[in-house]
């Protein structure tokens, strides 16, 4: 398996700009194919969905594909696929949809692992509905999850855990199926923030254990937008608040409003993009994504292996924060005695993008007492050798 870099580097306009993009975790670049079928579909023709005439058809195809390549990308059935303006948006949805049921004296645990968008969401909806809040903590030595502590934070009383299946600041990937195994056997439901997890991984929510997970395509070369996946049954069980006309279908009772099928249209084309980096011969789309994705990790270690080994020859003017043994090709980095928001503008300046901040890592950051800024690098499929060279180079410079 080896994917032709350079053949897929042709893809992206971006790229002719002679940018080197390490800010993957944040966003990752367009390649044409997605910003076509955007503009194809937006410029149609194109109404709302309905059966009758060509604009309306065009719609409904735009939503059924989306579906059907989530669906294949995420391995749930068509019908667990909720669309949403972004996983921060969906996140709140649900827990509001879920709230309705909880009452005083449940409780929900929560990890200091997360995005906040996996944090602030579930915390707002406890202290609305006086449930308690319990801990998976982190151990600081390794950046992993402390599991003892999420043994003493699950009770019988436990309705709902959430966790990340990849940090987007530590690239940090948690035990995701040994964690919901253990929700699941005192009747809790599983919430997964895929969204960094799935830029690098094939994802299989039911390998995972994962009752409700999301993602969002802007992180793995597609448009702006959110996604969840679940189980269609347990969607059957969950009743948001809605318009009275709208559809109570299952997945379009959680999709307010009219859809942007232009913004489908593009995300399934990022998956069709993914699948096709070296699809094999491979017969469904499944499979290619499967062979494809395979690839990408073989892709991402070679880099990644280069990085740190360039990070590491630092020596103490870096500190590596990202160390878990299992983890994404991402790194966190702090600089002694130096402001990580100036080492930013110096690479900005060499026409190497690598961001500085806190990245809405709120308990992270906190937890490990790291300092803010710092400084973040992350693989993405179009990354090179040689910008990984220019990469440390330009921070060998700073220092």
């Amino acid at each position: 398996m080896a994917i032709d870099v350079s053949a897929l580097r042709a893809h992206f306009p971006s790229l002719d700009t002679g940018l080197a993009f390490f800010d993957g975790p944040g966003g990752t670049q367009t390649p044409r194919p997605v910003a076509d079928a955007i503009a194809a579909t937006l410029t149609g023709p194109l109404s709302n969905r309905g059966t009758v005439g060509p604009s309306e058809l065009n719609a409904e195809r735009a939503v059924a594909e989306f579906r059907a390549a989530y669906a294949d990308l995420l391995n749930v059935p068509g019908r667990g696929i909720v669309h949403g303006r972004s996983a921060t948006q969906l996140t709140y949805d649900f827990s509001r949809h879920l709230a309705k049921g909880w009452k005083a004296g449940d409780e929900i645990v929560l990890s200091r692992l997360d995005h906040d968008s996996n944090v602030r969401p579930w915390l707002q909806a406890a202290e609305r509905t006086g449930m308690a809040v319990r801990w998976i903590e982190i151990d600081a030595g390794t950046t992993e999850l402390d599991l003892d502590s999420y043994e003493r934070a699950l009770s019988p009383r436990t309705r709902l855990v959430a966790v990340t299946a990849g940090s987007n600041v530590l690239g940090t990937k948690p035990p995701v199926r040994h964690i919901a195994d253990r929700a699941h056997e005192v009747g809790a439901l599983v919430f997964v923030d895929g969204v960094h997890y799935a830029a690098h991984h094939l994802v299989d929510v039911p390998a995972l254990g994962a009752d409700l997970f999301v993602c969002s395509p802007y992180k793995f070369l597609g448009p702006h937008c959110g996604v969840l996946a679940a189980a269609p049954e347990l969607l059957e069980t969950v009743h948001p608040d809605k318009l009275l006309p709208s559809s109570d279908t299952v997945p379009e009772r959680f999709e307010f409003g009219t859809l942007p099928y232009e913004t489908l249209a593009g995300a399934t084309a990022a998956v069709d993009f993914l699948a096709a980096m070296d699809p094999g011969t491979a017969a469904t789309r499944r499979e290619r994504l499967a062979h494809a994705l395979g690839a990408l990790h073989e892709h991402e270690r070679v880099l990644r292996t280069r990085l740190e080994a360039g990070v590491r020859a630092l020596d103490d003017a870096v500190t590596l924060h990202s160390k878990a043994p299992d983890r994404t090709p991402t790194f966190l980095m702090t600089l002694e005695g130096r402001d990580a928001r100036e080492a930013q503008a110096h690479l900005a300046a060499r026409d190497v993008v690598a961001p500085a901040g806190s990245f809405y890592a709120y308990e992270p950051f906190t937890a490990l007492k790291l300092q803010d800024p710092a400084l973040r690098a992350g693989l993405a499929p179009y990354n090179t050798t040689d910008e990984v060279d220019r990469l440390l180079e330009g921070l060998a410079a700073f220092l």
